[in-house]
């Protein structure tokens, strides 16, 4: 680029800047983004100025400006980075507490009573509506509602740890 060039650049970008860096300012929400995002704009804009200086160079880079920004979030949705003092501890799976809570649900029943067993079975761990459960046993739906609230009763009684929400999670495992 040759020295006219340069000058009358300069003097375009001291002229204009104010403006471009209130619109880099309002895509990001950030001065220290908005500052990165306009000097990455005019380091490129000053590579094409002898093209763009005689056709509208601000909406040129005002456009710049906007694709460089959607650029930006789209890499930063693929790898987000965020600094930090202290680098947080990450907390890992612990396998042995599943299988705590399948030993403890085992253990409490099969000191259930069978027709107790059967109906928490038939409906947490087969998944079966009242209405199956009440014909596969030969009861009727109101004899199974009341059979599933005194059998959770006495599960809760026998495994104090065991929580019944998970009782359908350990099922499948």
């Amino acid at each position: 680029m040759n020295a006219d060039l340069e000058r009358e650049y300069s003097e375009f970008v001291e002229a204009r800047s104010h403006a471009l860096f209130r619109t880099a300012l309002a895509l990001t929400g950030h001065r220290q983004q908005a500052e990165d995002l306009l000097q990455t704009v005019l380091t490129r804009g000053v590579r094409h100025w002898a093209r763009i200086r005689a056709t509208a160079p601000e909406a040129y880079l005002r456009t710049a400006l906007y694709r460089e920004y959607t650029s930006w979030w789209r890499r930063l949705r693929r790898a987000r980075e965020v600094s930090a003092e202290q680098v947080p501890e990450v907390a890992t799976a612990d396998g042995t507490t599943a299988v705590d809570l399948r030993l403890a649900l085992r253990a409490a029943l099969a000191r259930l009573a069978p027709k107790h067993r059967a109906v928490l079975v038939l409906r947490y761990f087969e998944d079966r509506p009242d209405s199956e459960i009440a014909e596969v046993l030969g009861c009727a739906e109101s004899t199974v509602r009341s059979q599933a609230a005194r059998a959770l009763a006495r599960l809760r009684d026998l495994c104090s740890k065991l929580d019944i929400v998970h009782l359908k999670e350990t099922a499948g495992r």
